[in-house]
């Protein structure tokens, strides 16, 4: 990332700032509905300093990790099979528009009933969650493909395998790693999801802990900025990735 794109995030980061704490001074209101941004980043550097917060975020990230890499693999050989195959483009397609279709937030309590409250179920949920924005981008950034790089190929008698590593993936690399930003992020959103299912760590139970029964708001603000952060932190990572692949092209 180049310094002028980092001086942008940081002064939208510093304008939502004031605008949350105008929100709070002219509204009036008080910690336990809308905490100040101060109070908010007090009771996180307490709960990180205290330990709360880390086994939480520990759980969460191996679960995004896990079900990224997961989803991510097995998008991107479900794509190429799309978009190389009008037959299992056929077969597949429904049930892969039928699974995307289907709020997550409903499958994960089926999910968590099948594999139990354990990290399998939690993969499972952010993986599903990931695929298809991933094999999407993967089939159509396949199918665009230069075809006369193709028949080039072809001409000169390279491999299945050769054609794959030199021509096809490069050329859809762009398309790949922009559908791998948004999954990245919905990995997160992934997570949480599975951990409001059924789980007794992660940040997802950390809201809930905060809202419910603790009923420290401040903790619960605190616990959202963290995941929200944890999604830009993965974000820019892709983004990195992306221009350091892609640029070297």
């Amino acid at each position: 990332m180049t310094i002028r794109g980092a001086l942008s995030i940081v002064a939208a980061i510093v304008v939502g700032l004031i605008l949350w704490k105008a929100i709070v001074v002219i509204g009036g209101y008080p910690p336990f509905i809308l905490p100040a941004p101060e109070v908010v980043a007090t009771r996180l550097v307490e709960a990180w300093t205290r330990g709360t917060i880390q086994p939480h975020f520990v759980a969460t990230l191996q679960e995004i990790g896990l079900g990224f890499v997961v989803g991510a693999g097995l998008a991107l050989i479900a794509g190429y099979a799309l978009a190389r195959s009008i037959l299992i483009e056929r077969v597949l397609s429904p049930y892969i528009v039928a699974a995307q279709a289907t709020p997550i937030l409903a499958l994960a309590p089926v999910l968590y009933l099948w594999f139990g409250p354990g990290l399998l179920g939690k993969v499972l949920i952010c993986a599903l969650i990931v695929f298809f924005p991933v094999a999407v981008a993967t089939m159509v950034g396949i199918r665009s493909v230069d075809a006369g790089l193709l028949e080039l190929g072809r001409s000169l008698r390279a491999t299945r395998t050769q054609v794959l590593t030199t021509l096809e993936i490069p050329a859809a690399l762009p398309s790949i790693l922009g559908g791998m930003r948004v999954g990245v992020t919905l990995a997160v959103v992934g997570a949480i999801v599975s951990e409001w299912a059924g789980a007794s760590r992660g940040l997802g139970v950390l809201v809930n802990l905060a809202r419910g029964s603790l009923f420290d708001i401040p903790l619960m603000f605190a616990t959202l900025v963290t995941i929200a952060l944890v999604g830009i932190c993965l974000y820019v990572a892709v983004v990195f990735v992306e221009r350091r692949v892609v640029g070297a092209r």
